[in-house]
């Protein structure tokens, strides 16, 4: 019952963030769009599934967020369509299927998933930030190079969170359960 307030929660601030969107590109790809996201994941925390569901479920997470990292279709999605399809989309088809299919990736195949979203986080800092057009026609220039900046910014600020644990070990002051699902990485 927690898990589904915490849903019920990270949706009502996504749609309270709803007007601001329209004139701040961060807001809307880095602090509405993983809301959205986060909603779908902590609404399913108890469910499990079986191994041969994980690439599926992992495909489909992937497909939707390529879809919505696409320049065009943040532009498509400020519009009442688009809008409908965000708020069903994130949810439904990238936070549930990453959350049932993260535990049951191996090592590695987190380790590939984590270094890619990083350069993907760098590239798209680098072509927001130098890019001499509007990539997103719905905000200015100046709000294309700042969402840039923030993409370079989260890269680094993950990269350092995630080589945390590499360098300096787990902390000892987690909980046996949790320090063993961050040593597996689920």
């Amino acid at each position: 019952m927690k898990m589904m307030g915490l849903t019920v929660l990270a949706i009502a601030e996504a749609v309270a963030l709803r007007g601001g969107t329209i004139e701040s590109p961060i807001q809307h790809v880095l602090v509405q769009m993983p809301l959205l996201a986060l909603a779908g994941m902590v609404g399913v925390h108890e469910l499990r599934i079986r191994q041969y569901w994980a690439i599926p479920f992992l495909l489909l997470a992937l497909t939707t967020f390529l879809f919505w990292m696409l320049p065009r279709n943040v532009d498509w999605a400020l519009t009442p369509a688009g809008e409908l399809a965000k708020y069903i989309s994130l949810p439904l088809l990238l936070g549930l299927p990453l959350r049932l299919c993260w535990p049951r990736l191996g090592p590695i195949l987190r380790g590939f998933l984590k270094a890619n979203a990083l350069s993907m986080l760098g590239v798209l800092g680098f072509l927001y930030t130098h890019a001499p057009i509007r990539i997103c026609n719905s905000y200015l220039v100046s709000a294309q190079q700042d969402l840039g900046f923030a993409f370079l910014y989260l890269a680094a600020a993950l990269a350092c969170l995630w080589a945390l644990p590499v360098l300096f070990g787990y902390p000892r002051w987690l909980p046996d359960a949790a320090a063993g699902c961050i040593k597996c990485g689920a």
